[in-house]
């Protein structure tokens, strides 16, 4: 193959942090207009190798050639001047700012006497929206845009910087599966208009949708390249893992036993005080599973926030047994024995400044466990828990006194998995449980749900993947428009469920 084709060669790249090689003599090249996937575990090095491409980490040693030639990036100013652009998986936007002052933040255009060009601004965003059909408000609040067109500013940011070799990091993690289409349109008009496209993603089904080729990483190095068109996801995940991985979930029947937790017509208001759940009524079993389908946005999460004493109602009641815990905080609710997996592992989930040791008790500091008379900590009896739930849950760090912010998404997720499953619920609420998280991870999760419902545990699942809501409930709850507007089967066919979650179809009678 002639240099010349080839976008980006990374030779030989090697990159240690304290405890943790996590590049090793990596080599990986892409050629130009394609869409290559960079795979792996979480923790494999992926996301290491691509922010020392984007001059956000300096290697220890390797080279790195753009389209032939040798590049020396010290920092992102470097790899932006190279024509290197990069979304990040948690987007590097400000929510009070428009869309066009995030997009032309720090390359502002400026009229007389230094002021900021609106009229420019807005023209130059239309006219590279309109070339590669990004579709978007210019003076819209960033605040105010559904995720997927957060995403979409986010790449017409970089367009706009000059990028034609995008890196792309969990690029679907936040999104609707319909948002994912319109995005894979957009990825495959980038590529038809000259653009070169890294895809780093842990959806397999999406990888082989939308890619050309595929590098595997596993623990720090590459250990396979792949054309996706020659493969399935059964060879990514067995190279990526090491193993063959089992890709659907392995469960026995259920037992439900007697109702635990009964939802009668509660209501609650979302972050922006309109009305978020409009009379939500459901039982939950001991000893089962129910799932919640719904595309994001219909009241999932405020119904799993109100549920787990971090949101208020504002009618209706939650009886646990016979307690009603209605009026229940956070706190209040634990000590009662709900346990709670939220959907944003990082703002709610963990203290990412807090060791592991530290994130493992969060929230049951005053338990008798881990603290006299609710005041001294327990140090020795907490790293020996630490410990034992790194060991159990397989979570991967040098030590329990790394920093979460360390911790790849995936090991940060089992952090939490693991902080709330051993503490022996009676409800598990699990919103969005493996978001974010490769494939070896997700089948950890999935066997340890599957686990605690084994033994006796009321599981509430929500998640954003229909697949995993299918595998995974027992029954499976639709939600659309703050309503559950049917209760169906786990067998019920994927367009059914498509069909209520969209607003058609017909409920089942007496089924919400």
């Amino acid at each position: 193959m002639n240099d010349a084709t080839i976008a980006v060669d990374m030779r030989g790249i090697s990159k240690q942090f304290p405890g943790v090689l996590a590049n090793n003599n990596v080599d990986f090249s892409v050629r130009e207009g394609e869409i290559h996937a960079l795979v792996g575990e979480n923790g494999a090095g992926k996301s290491t190798l691509m922010n020392i491409l984007y001059g956000l980490i300096h290697p220890d040693s390797g080279e790195i050639l753009i389209h032939g030639k040798p590049a020396h990036i010290t920092g992102p100013r470097d790899a932006i001047a190279l024509g290197i652009g990069m979304v990040h998986q948690h987007f590097m936007l400000i929510p009070v700012f428009s869309v066009g002052e995030n997009i032309m933040l720090g390359r502002e255009p400026v009229a007389a006497y230094d002021f900021y060009d609106r009229t420019r601004a807005r023209s130059a965003i239309t006219d590279l929206a309109k070339k590669y059909g990004l579709a978007l408000d210019p003076d819209a609040r960033m605040a105010d845009l559904p995720v997927g067109l957060q995403q979409r500013a986010e790449i017409v940011k970089v367009l706009y910087r000059g990028a034609n070799i995008l890196i792309l990091d969990e690029p679907t993690g936040v999104l609707t599966p319909q948002e994912t289409k319109e995005l894979f349109v957009v990825l495959r008009d980038l590529v038809k208009a000259g653009k070169t496209i890294i895809f780093i993603s842990h959806k397999l089904n999406e990888v082989l949708d939308v890619s050309d080729r595929i590098t595997v990483m596993r623990r720090g190095r590459v250990v396979g390249h792949l054309t996706t068109k020659d493969t399935n996801e059964e060879e990514i995940a067995t190279m990526m893992v090491g193993r063959e991985v089992l890709l659907r979930v392995d469960k026995k029947p259920a037992k439900p036993g007697a109702v635990v937790m009964r939802v009668e017509n509660v209501t609650a208001s979302s972050d922006r005080g309109v009305p978020a759940l409009k009379g939500v009524s459901f039982e939950l079993r001991q000893g089962e599973i129910l799932g919640i389908a719904g595309v994001e946005g219909n009241g999932q999460s405020e119904l799993m926030e109100v549920l787990a004493g971090t949101r208020k109602t504002t009618g209706g009641h939650i009886l646990l047994g016979d307690r009603d815990i209605t009026t229940y905080d956070a706190r209040t609710e634990r000590d009662a024995g709900v346990a709670f997996i939220p959907e944003d592992r990082r703002g709610t989930g963990l203290v990412l400044s807090f060791s592991i040791a530290e994130n493992s008790i969060l929230g049951r500091e005053r338990a008798q466990r881990f603290s006299w008379r609710n005041f001294i900590l327990k140090l020795v009896a907490i790293r020996e828990w630490a410990r034992r739930l790194v060991k159990e849950y397989d979570v991967r760090t040098p030590s329990i006194d790394v920093a979460a912010r360390n911790l790849s998404g995936g090991n940060q997720q089992k952090v939490i998995v693991a902080r709330e499953m051993a503490s022996k619920p009676k409800v598990l609420l699990a919103a969005q449980p493996t978001r974010g998280v490769d494939i070896g991870a997700i089948e950890f999760i999935h066997r340890q749900i599957v686990k605690e419902r084994d033994e006796g545990t009321a599981v509430l699942l929500v998640s954003a993947e229909l697949d995993e809501v299918r595998s995974l409930s027992d029954r499976i709850a639709v939600m659309y428009e703050g309503r559950i507007v049917s209760i169906e089967g786990p067998d019920t066919p994927e367009e059914r469920l498509g069909l209520l979650m969209t607003g058609g179809g017909k409920a089942r009678e007496g089924a919400a």
